[in-house]
């Protein structure tokens, strides 16, 4: 049996293109294990979906001073070995990193064990992460066609990202009845983002007596953010967090607005969604929201508003503008080739193994 340990961690977004890659793994005939930190956010999310697990001391490189960033190297030294440890018993034949500060020292010790790497980064601009372990890679998978010039000559692989296979399934008329609309009016769908959510949440809710003239309107707004004033608003519902019913709301809605995350933007891209995308300003983040939400404009794929032009009326017309121009956003989206990155990633996986 083929061996492949995956690795990533931090945020959801390190995790759920791992996760997306599984059930094709396990067609191909692999072995699966994931190495994340000891209490991550990653090792909820990989046991849940019945993978094998270990975790290693992790350490987080700060741009900024930090009394941990004197203590934090030592984590680092700590879980390379903890890793080649692991590598050792397990003996993979590849590494899939998907980034944060987990995979560092993972990637490190596959190399070091002659495992050959493949890694992938989400966003325009490499994170940190992935710049400290694109050295020990063979190929760095990646979204947008500007990466390929900032990655290593003979290493870049314009792949997309890995989609989670349920996401592509929803059914409208299930959603619709989760929802509780009749289908009368179309849907525009907010996604917050768990990051600045408030922000968004409070521009949309601003002009929601507007926006309800013309459209039902299905808003997920994060963890702590549900309005109780708007609860039994007709033509609103309102989600802290939604699960199995995403793929169906996805499919219910026509539009959407979301934040720029790299992740959440590829899958607006594979569900051919038109979208209005408000990106993390730049003081909010290391800025690469902005820059995702700048690729997909150029190729078509997505109307952009900032934060800090965004006023109700610029706001209430992007909406408009977004619906009347909404079949040119799905023509631009149906002819890119890079809807659903997992069977590059697979392909090249099987390639290198």
């Amino acid at each position: 049996m083929k061996k492949i340990i995956l690795t990533g961690g931090g945020t959801a977004g390190h995790v759920t293109p791992n996760l997306a890659l599984v059930p094709e793994l396990k067609k191909r005939g692999y072995e699966i294990l994931y190495i994340g930190s000891v209490n991550g956010i990653e090792k909820e999310l990989v046991t849940k979906a019945g993978l094998s697990y270990e975790g290693i001391s992790s350490g987080k490189l700060r741009r900024y001073f930090d009394l941990k960033n004197f203590s934090d190297p030592f984590r680092v030294i700590k879980g390379y070995f903890q890793a080649a440890k692991i590598i050792k018993s397990f003996r993979p034949d590849i590494v899939f990193s998907k980034g944060g500060f987990v995979a560092v020292p993972v990637t490190m010790a596959a190399r070091a064990a002659k495992v050959p790497v493949i890694s992938h980064e989400s966003d325009m601009t490499p994170g940190l992460a992935n710049r400290l372990a694109g050295p020990f890679a063979t190929k760095i998978c990646c979204n947008f066609p500007e990466t390929v010039k900032l990655l290593p000559a003979g290493k870049a692989v314009l792949s997309g990202s890995p989609i989670r296979e349920e996401i592509l399934t929803g059914n409208a008329e299930d959603g619709l009845q989760f929802l509780g609309f009749d289908g009368v009016k179309p849907r525009l769908m907010i996604i917050g983002g768990s990051l600045g959510a408030v922000h968004v949440n409070n521009a949309v809710r601003k002009v929601l007596p507007q926006l309800l003239e013309r459209f039902d309107v299905i808003h997920i707004c994060g963890k702590g953010n549900l309005d109780e004033e708007l609860k039994d608003l007709a033509g609103y519902r309102q989600f802290e967090y939604v699960s199995e019913e995403l793929k169906d709301l996805f499919a219910a809605a026509d539009i959407v607005i979301s934040r720029a995350g790299a992740n959440a933007i590829c899958e607006l891209l594979a569900l051919k969604k038109p979208n209005l995308l408000i990106p993390l300003p730049a003081n909010a983040s290391r800025g690469d929201q902005i820059l995702n939400a700048d690729s997909f404009r150029k190729q078509g794929f997505s109307m952009v508003l900032t934060e800090e032009n965004m006023t109700d009326e610029i706001l209430l017309s992007s909406v408009d503008e977004l619906w009347n121009n909404r079949q040119q956003y799905i023509d631009a989206m149906s002819a890119s080739p890079l809807h659903n990155g997992v069977g590059v990633i697979i392909d090249l996986i099987e390639s290198t193994v």
